[in-house]
């Protein structure tokens, strides 16, 4: 699909609903068909009082039955070709805007897909969902439903008011003359519309922050017991969202009366005049009839037109909201690298050259008159790790590790210093060539709502003849197969929601079984094993010696028997590096590192007791 150029302003976003033509061109002969059958059948409707026009006035001239029921057969004959062509319209028009929803949804979750990490630090995962389920169904009525009702109120009502022209100007004009203050009151109703409608829109997506917020969180709820609090806070919002639809709500009802009230005032005119005219013998009682009718078709019409209006409001609104997403832009990490790294047998070498690191502002912060001063989490860092090597990272919490790993595969760019690999800068590979090389497993565990088997195949394809035989035995590096045994159905045990039929150990395992099967020239492990015991995490340690044989590795770990084995080993504080070396070598000092490691034996001794 066509990328769509970029909205001018909220102020205008009337205008936006034009953007939505590249969607519509896959669509080219649907649309034709359902416009032509709106208008052919609006044709087809105008035409059924003028029968009945012809019919009476027939009966005052002293028609025959014959003639009576061959015109009763037109007329039915026309009412069902009308009715088959409004099926039609609707079919083909609403099933258009249903396949441009489907293709908006699409492009919106590619253009997700894309954006790095920092993108979504600014943005709450509950604003997204509004704009990618409520915001894209406003869009969706007003490219489907309401240009079908906007053509049919245009043409129907301007055959309609052709028809009356023919049987009276006169009246014509008499009966039209209270409705001239119509597009006024639709110009004004409307743009209040949009502006309550966006309101509206902002509280929904507030709204659907704090439930995934409390819906991902209903552990941490529960146990610190603020269900209370929580359903206090839930309800303000409700409230807020409700005093903003029923905002909305009072002007779409003074919409119709208004619209009614003028509809009225013609119907009052049309009886005065076209009463008298048809007393002095100028109208026959079949052209008054008809006149009526007409009136009523052109009048409904402009009711349904403040309908409508409302319609195309609300899509403008909402399509300003999805051009927000669909034209998103990556915080920091732009996709425009060429270059290629040199042949390797046996891992890369890694080099951090004065690395200083900042996570993004949020957009509340980024917002504000005056945007709180970056923390950094990173000062100032370099190291070298050779080719085939284990570099282990080890500092309290908060030191700055789980940021620096952020770097590795460039979920975030540092804002100072540069990062190589093989002495190529990482900015100039391609995403995908840098990614294709690494096996991350980050801090969190997160894994999907699909099969055991699945998340630690996850990203390798099923057309890899070894596949089974690589998870397998990734799975057995992971110290996962007793585990997995246990399972119902093994492999193809289907896990819940973020693996939560899981317990933490076993996530943790799930994911580095997962990283460990791509067989990775870089692996990362982000305290991999922190809900691990330590008899397991022994096993695993032993495990992986042989696993990242020829691969270069980066290991962060509160544990420092986790990292003993590194070839060289760096300690965080505060986001610098305050010590460097290896095992024996920081023992020797008797710095950071050792007071690390004290802590550590004296927290097992009391574990132990």
């Amino acid at each position: 699909m066509g990328k769509l150029p970029v909205g001018e302003n909220k102020q205008q976003a009337w205008k936006t609903l034009r953007l939505l033509v590249p969607y519509y061109h896959p669509y080219r002969a649907q649309v034709a068909t359902g416009l032509a059958s709106v208008v052919i059948s609006a044709a087809l409707t105008t035409t059924v009082p003028s029968f009945l026009q012809r019919g009476l006035d027939s009966i005052g001239r002293g028609a025959t039955p014959r003639e009576l029921l061959q015109l009763g057969l037109v007329m039915l004959i026309t009412a069902a070709v009308s009715g088959t062509l409004r099926f039609t319209m609707r079919y083909t028009l609403n099933g258009v805007s249903r396949r441009i929803e489907t293709d908006l949804r699409r492009d919106v979750f590619a253009r997700l897909s894309t954006l790095d990490a920092g993108w979504f630090v600014r943005w709450r995962t509950g604003d997204v969902m509004a704009r990618l389920t409520n915001d894209l169904s406003a869009v969706r009525m007003a490219a489907g439903p309401a240009v079908m009702y906007f053509t049919n109120t245009i043409f129907g009502g301007l055959f309609a008011l052709i028809m009356m022209l023919r049987i009276s100007p006169l009246l014509t004009g008499a009966a039209l003359l209270p409705m001239v203050g119509l597009p006024f009151l639709m110009l004004r109703l409307g743009k209040l519309v949009h502006a309550r409608f966006e309101d509206a829109q902002g509280q929904f997506s507030q709204l659907t922050t704090r439930a995934q917020e409390n819906l991902s969180g209903v552990r941490i709820v529960r146990a610190y017991r603020q269900e209370s609090a929580e359903s206090a806070r839930w309800n303000a919002l409700g409230d807020a969202y409700l005093e903003a639809n029923m905002g909305l709500a009072r002007l779409n009802g003074l919409m119709s009366p208004g619209f009614a009230l003028l509809a009225g005032l013609g119907g009052a005119v049309t009886i005065g005049v076209g009463g008298r005219l048809l007393l002095n013998g100028t109208l026959t009682v079949g052209a008054y009839v008809a006149f009526g009718i007409y009136l009523a078709m052109l009048t409904w019409p402009l009711i349904a037109l403040g309908w409508t209006t409302n319609l195309f409001q609300r899509g403008a609104a909402s399509m300003t909201r999805v051009l927000e997403l669909l034209h998103a832009e990556p915080v920091s990490v732009k996709d425009s690298g060429t270059a290629s790294l040199p042949p390797s047998t046996r891992g890369h070498t890694l080099e951090f050259q004065h690395v200083s690191f900042h996570y993004p502002v949020p957009n509340r912060e980024a917002t504000s008159a005056a945007p709180a001063a970056p923390r950094w989490v990173l000062r100032d860092v370099s190291f070298t790790i050779g080719a085939g090597d284990t570099l282990a990272i080890v500092g309290a919490t908060g030191s700055g590790k789980s940021a620096l790993m952020d770097l590795i595969p460039r979920l975030f760019d540092p804002q100072e210093g540069d990062i190589l690999l093989d002495g190529v800068n990482i900015r100039d590979l391609p995403l995908s060539t840098l990614r294709a090389l690494m096996g991350y497993v980050p801090q969190e565990a997160l894994l999907f709502s699909e099969t055991v088997g699945e998340n630690i195949t996850y990203g390798l394809g099923d057309r890899d003849p070894a596949l089974r035989e690589r998870m397998v035995a990734a799975s057995a590096t992971a110290q996962l197969t007793e585990t997995i045994a246990t399972l119902p159905d093994a492999y193809d045990t289907r896990l819940g929601e973020r693996g939560i039929n899981l317990s933490g150990g076993q996530k943790q395992r799930t994911a580095l079984a997962r990283a460990l099967a791509r067989t990775p020239a870089l692996v990362l492990l982000d305290d991999a094993l922190s809900a691990v015991d330590t008899q397991t995490e022994a096993a695993i340690l032993h495990g992986l010696r042989d696993a990242l044989a020829d691969r270069t590795a980066i290991i962060t770990s509160h544990r420092v028997s986790a990292v003993r084995d590194a070839n060289h080993i760096i300690v965080l504080d505060a986001g610098r590096i305050v010590e460097q070396g290896s095992h024996d070598e920081l023992l020797a000092r008797n710095g950071r590192y050792a007071t690390l490691l004290k802590r550590q034996q004296l927290l097992d001794a009391i574990e132990a007791a």
